[in-house]
């Protein structure tokens, strides 16, 4: 048990009843050890519910988004998921413990350094069912899909036509839209391949940067 547990699993079990997650949820955010996952200069603040800096004028995302995301995608045991913006891997982690060893993420990181990062930090806990690729997350990774979910840590002006095409009938996709105003949307694609969307509510993300993106 490390020093900053018990912060830890305070924050979580607050935000389990401020936003009714699923215990698996909870169990996978109680298990993944925030703190290594920003730079030792925030770490101390590492449990406070909001967004850090990374570096590369990218952010971690704030517990509660972490936590509403993984909720909102409904994550199963044994899935193929697609992350869109690895940062240094934090959220792909916590999506790792709910998935569990039969489960395999695939996350994609256009800045080379935080992958890297990223990757270090997967290697010292021992989390092995986690990919890094480094390049353009707008256009998903076509090589592993179809993927069950597919969700998006940065804000794009549309829905990339290459992330529905990677996911399966059946899948779902979690993206923010948006620039200045953002919103977040589920994105479904049923048995027949139909798309259906709602948005879930205004979010605030770093921008998507790619061909389907924004520019840099």
């Amino acid at each position: 048990m490390d020093e900053y547990y018990e912060k830890r699993r305070r924050l979580i079990e607050r935000l389990r009843d401020e936003f009714n997650l699923s215990e698996n949820v909870v169990r996978a955010m109680i298990e993944v050890p925030r703190h290594l996952f920003v730079p030792p200069f925030y770490r101390s603040e590492a449990y406070n519910d909001y967004p850090l800096p990374i570096g590369h004028g990218q952010t971690i995302s704030a517990p509660h988004m972490v936590a509403i995301m993984c909720n909102l995608l409904d994550l199963k045991e044994g899935m193929r998921i697609l992350e869109i913006g690895t940062g240094t891997g934090y959220h792909a982690a916590v999506v790792s413990r709910i998935v569990g060893e039969g489960g395999r993420i695939i996350t994609v990181e256009r800045i080379p350094e935080l992958a890297e990062r990223a990757k270090e930090i997967y290697r010292d806990l021992g989390y092995e069912n986690i990919e890094v690729v480094v390049g353009d997350g707008s256009r998903g990774y076509e090589k592993e899909a179809p993927y069950d979910r597919i969700y998006v840590t940065a804000s794009a002006p549309k829905i990339p036509e290459n992330l529905l095409f990677q996911l399966k009938h059946g899948g779902k996709l979690l993206i923010p839209i948006g620039d200045f105003v953002q919103y977040l949307y589920i994105v479904e694609k049923d048995e027949h391949g139909r798309i259906h969307k709602k948005s879930w509510g205004a979010v605030r993300f770093v921008p998507l940067v790619g061909d389907e993106g924004f520019d840099d």
